[in-house]
């Protein structure tokens, strides 16, 4: 009888999620400000690559590339040189990239809410020193910090996606509205939800890969999986690995 059971629930277990065959994915967990992490994580990221043999490679960073540590710039400009390179990698847009385009938009509650949460970091990265930064108001601030940070760089910001599909996995920063078809979801659900969707423990429909909230070590769930593990303080900056049914992880 207890063989039989065993024998019921191994086949009414669900398949375990996958992407595509021939592809190879390599997410990123929220970087805020942390070139040295990224650059460091890049390599191990290339180095695990090439033992895995052939296949389509694609990065995919989860957002939050901005504040909080100290080269916000850097990171921008790396992830930028990385789309300009060829190499296939996608970007979605965190709740900072979001705060911190509306400032550049024009928007001084944008811009007090951005240094809020932490967005000082990410304007000294871009050509402030302390000592001008203290003097100057929000209202003197705004239009100079729209001068500094290159058009290049805001163009590049403005153009990263709300939500990725691939295969049984759907990336977004930071998580989904639970019993809503995600095809309907919202941009702001998309980068700001946390306790609703984290508590929730039913199907979401595929298995959501985000970041926006911390934890200790990766945070994998049958209907997530949480790959935010604080690179900005804790010096750990992690990518989720996914080919076929396989998944693996890589960290700093």
């Amino acid at each position: 009888m207890v063989l039989k059971l065993f024998r019921r629930a191994i086949e009414s277990a669900p398949p375990a999620a996958q992407v595509p065959a021939g592809t190879r994915l390599y997410a990123i967990g929220d970087i805020h400000g942390r070139l040295d992490l990224l650059d460091q994580l890049l390599f191990r990221i290339e180095a695990d690559n090439r033992t895995r043999g052939d296949g389509s490679t694609q990065l995919i960073f989860l957002g939050d590339l901005v504040d909080r540590g100290p080269n916000s710039a850097g990171v921008v400009q790396r992830a930028l040189e990385i789309r300009q390179s060829g190499r296939p990698a996608r970007f979605l847009m965190g709740n900072h990239e979001e705060v911190f385009l509306k400032a550049l938009n024009g928007s001084l509650e944008a811009l007090r809410f951005f240094v809020k949460i932490g967005g000082r970091a990410t304007i000294l990265s871009y050509g402030f020193d302390e000592a001008e930064y203290d003097r100057l108001d929000y209202a003197e601030l705004l239009p100079e910090l729209v001068r500094r940070v290159p058009a290049e760089h805001v163009a590049f910001l403005r153009a990263f996606e709300d939500r990725i599909a691939i295969g049984d996995y759907l990336f977004v920063h930071a998580g989904v509205r639970p019993r809503v078809p995600l095809d309907e979801q919202s941009g702001g659900d998309l980068r700001w939800i946390r306790s609703e969707f984290l508590d929730f423990r039913g199907d979401h429909g595929a298995v959501v890969v985000h970041g926006h909230t911390i934890t200790d070590q990766v945070e994998e769930r049958p209907n997530r999986i949480g790959i935010d593990t604080g690179a900005f303080a804790s010096g750990r900056l992690t990518a989720l690995g996914l080919e076929g049914s396989d998944r693996w992880y890589l960290s700093t």
